[in-house]
C-alpha cells in the first residue's frame, strides 16, 4: 500500500478538526477517552496520543496501519496502548480520508 504524503499540508489543528481527531499528550489518563473513541500512539520516535473514531476499525486504510502494527509489534506495544508504527503527518492525511 502507497501512502501519499500531500506536498502542501494545512494546520494541523485544521486537519485534526476535517478528521474529528482528538489530539492530547501522553500523560492524559485513560478517561479522557470518551465513548465510541478509542486511544492510539502514533509516531516513529516520538509517540503522540490520538483519539479516534471506533468507526476507523472498519475502514479499509485504517485496517493496513493495524496489519502494520501488527507486523511490527505483535501484541507487545511500547506505549502500553495501541501503537501505530508510521509518521504523524501521514496518520493524519490518512484520517482526514477516513470522513
Amino acid at each position: 500500500m502507497a501512502i501519499r504524503v500531500p506536498r502542501v499540508l494545512q494546520s494541523s489543528k485544521q486537519i485534526l478538526r476535517q478528521a474529528k481527531l482528538i489530539s492530547s499528550s501522553s500523560s492524559s489518563s485513560l478517561d479522557d477517552v470518551p465513548k465510541g473513541y478509542l486511544a492510539v500512539y502514533v509516531g516513529e520516535r516520538k509517540m503522540k496520543r490520538f483519539v479516534v473514531p471506533i468507526s476507523y476499525l472498519n475502514q479499509p486504510l485504517f485496517q493496513d496501519l493495524l496489519r502494520k502494527a501488527e507486523e511490527e509489534f505483535g501484541f507487545d506495544h511500547p506505549m502500553g496502548g495501541l501503537t501505530i508504527p508510521c509518521s504523524e503527518e501521514i496518520f493524519i492525511d490518512l484520517a482526514s480520508r477516513l470522513n
